[in-house]
């Protein structure tokens, strides 16, 4: 297996390459379009706005890549900001596009009823969906888990959503569709069970083969 975990600034990446490295995940740290292109499973880190990670992952000539990757079923993990981008568009600091691989849009929680941006430990439901899943495997039901974020993933299509939390109304917290993973929480400062979602994702999502890349 080669994971690549992809540099583009991202504030969390050093904590999530800590976390993947304890679990004796082998991955390679890179911003290089030619090695995530070639590699047989993805990761992308995010903290902060999405406008400011589109920016970067476009600079870097990464976005044609993701949307390429996802589309032959590499396994990929979106961590944050990593699960909002894969939404159509953003509201964040006025609209925009994202890579577009999950319809709908990256919203903001209302502020009148909410302490906004939602910071702390809250607590993941599974859906019929992850219930079963290897992906959730060890994990009870209802842990928490850390999250920091003032937007949350308004998906059209119900059927991805893998797990739920409870902030003023429910929102998506994981997203699911084949071998592609969003995780809304930090997994990499979850502590036990955050390693056991990434343990799980390596373990059972990551070594599935995909369509071959003709990079």
């Amino acid at each position: 297996m080669s994971l690549a975990v992809i540099d583009y600034g991202a504030g969390n990446l050093p904590n999530v390459v800590r976390a993947l490295t304890h679990i004796g995940a082998p991955l390679t740290v890179t911003s290089d379009p030619t090695v995530v292109a070639n590699a047989t499973a993805i990761v992308l880190p995010g903290v902060g706005a999405t406008r400011d990670t589109m920016e970067q992952l476009t600079q870097r000539g990464l976005t044609p890549v993701i949307r390429d990757a996802i589309r032959r079923g590499v396994p990929f993990l979106g961590i944050c900001v990593g699960m909002q981008v894969l939404l159509t568009d953003s509201l964040e600091f006025g609209q925009h596009e994202c890579l577009g691989v999950i319809s709908g849009t990256v919203r903001r929680f209302p502020a009148e009823d909410l302490k906004v941006p939602q910071i702390g430990w809250n607590e993941v439901y599974a859906t019929p969906t992850l219930s079963n899943h290897p992906l959730y495997d060890g994990i009870p039901d209802g842990s928490d888990f850390y999250f920091v974020h003032s937007y949350y993933c308004d998906v059209n299509d119900p059927a991805i959503v893998a797990g739920t939390t409870a902030y003023g109304a429910s929102f998506p917290s994981i997203l699911m569709r084949d071998t592609l993973v969003a995780a809304q929480f930090h997994p990499e400062k979850s502590g036990a069970f955050g390693l056991r979602f990434l343990r799980n994702f390596v373990t059972h999502i990551a070594q599935i083969e995909c369509e071959p890349t003709h990079v």
